[in-house]
């Protein structure tokens, strides 16, 4: 049917039920069928580093890839996911992403989507899903964006354009997170949730328990509190000090080993030191273990001020390390929904002594959470129904465009 004969035929009203339910089956069996194909998905990634997105995006290709999707990664050349995706033998299309304004990188990404023939995009960062909303209506893609910051979305333009035009859904990876972006004006039947995933591979030790331990000064009978995060405010590494302190002040000196780098390091090793917790801390830098880290420790703590899902902590509740964390943001709901830690009041550095004097104090607590965590991750945060729920996500987008 031509398009003019298809304006010119009566239209059914959108009250009609009938003719509702009948778009609704129509949709459903599209996308069944776009489901059970093979799709071609362009990712977009503008970081320069690698931290918990990266491995999320990492995560899903790879499970993509198993249920015989093909990937492309569009990212800045030089930046550590290029580095990574060449080493997994991953396409990529490398584009300089300058800054926000930088309209160059976006004929980039729609060159590089075009070329490749893929029937979506997948915005990952807020720099991507700016330039790749703008890049995707120029290749005339669909467009869906993850968000994981756990951050207010204002109301007004950029958020109409990153949300609205510029995708057709948004995956929040919290319900906290789907909250703040229904406040900032994003319509609700726009958003999914989809949970992060914990990596397999990223908890399995490789070297024993007592060798990390003794490597590190710890004996085996003495307790040791683990932190993997980046020196940034937003971690909260001040408030773990300040606690440290207060437990040093009732006599209880547990190991403190804090993996990690970032811009506040020179700052918190001074606040370390004027508090006296230097014999007890062990500023680990940036580290490549962190499974073996997870095996060694007695109690991970993640004591974010703000933190889109954390996982950090997923991955220390997946590997049977009891978590002590702040209750913010997706972070709160993963801990309780797996069961494997306990929460405090963000920057609350007295209740987090108090947790973390609870714990070491009681190794049946322990014992228990550290049970409960990996049935729990398995049960709620597994990589197969991340990905299942990604592939989904697309085939319903899809489905929708004009045929």
């Amino acid at each position: 049917m031509s398009d003019e004969q298809e304006r010119g035929k009566p239209q059914a009203s959108h009250a009609d039920p009938t003719h509702r339910s009948s778009l609704i089956a129509h949709r459903s069996a599209d996308a069944s069928l776009i489901a059970h194909r093979s799709l071609g998905v362009a990712h977009i990634n503008a970081e320069r580093g690698f931290s918990g997105g990266e491995v999320q995006v990492f995560l899903l290709m790879e499970g993509l890839a198993q249920r015989g999707h093909r990937n492309l990664l569009i990212c800045p050349p030089g930046s550590e996911a290029a580095a990574e995706a060449a080493r997994r033998g991953i396409d990529t299309a490398l584009v300089k992403m300058r800054g926000d304004a930088d309209a160059p990188a976006v004929w980039r990404i729609a060159a590089a989507v075009r070329a490749a023939g893929v029937d979506l995009l997948h915005l990952h960062t807020w720099r991507a899903s700016w330039l790749g909303g703008w890049a995707a209506r120029l290749a005339r893609r669909p467009a869906v964006v993850t968000r994981r910051m756990d951050r207010p979305v204002k109301p007004g333009w950029e958020t109409r354009q990153i949300y609205l035009r510029g995708s057709r859904r948004t995956a929040a990876i919290a319900p906290a997170i789907a909250a703040q972006l229904a406040a900032g004006g994003v319509p609700r039947e726009r958003l999914v949730v989809i949970p992060s995933a914990v990596d397999p591979a990223r908890i399995t030790p490789r070297h024993p328990r007592s060798a990390v331990r003794a490597g590190l000064g710890a004996a085996d009978g003495e307790l040791v509190l683990l932190t993997l995060a980046s020196l940034v405010r937003r971690k909260g590494i001040d408030v773990l000090l300040d606690a440290l302190a207060a437990l040093g002040a009732r006599g209880q000196r547990p190991h403190a080993w804090i993996a990690g780098g970032g811009p506040e390091g020179a700052a918190l090793q001074a606040q370390a030191s004027a508090l006296g917790l230097d014999r007890q801390l062990r500023w680990l830098g940036v580290r490549a273990d962190g499974a073996d880290l997870l095996a060694a420790a007695d109690v991970f703590v993640m004591p974010s001020r703000a933190e889109g899902l954390g996982v950090a902590a997923l991955e220390a509740m997946a590997a049977g390390c009891p978590v002590v964390a702040s209750d913010v943001g997706g972070l709160g709901d993963a801990v309780r929904q797996a069961g494997g830690g306990v929460l405090v009041p963000p920057g609350d550095a007295v209740a987090l002594a108090d947790a973390l004097a609870t714990l070491l104090h009681e190794p049946a607590l322990r014992a228990r959470l550290a049970a409960a965590g990996p049935a729990g991750i398995a049960a709620g945060f597994s990589a197969d129904s991340m990905v299942a729920a990604y592939e989904q996500l697309y085939a319903e987008v899809l489905a929708e465009e004009p045929r």
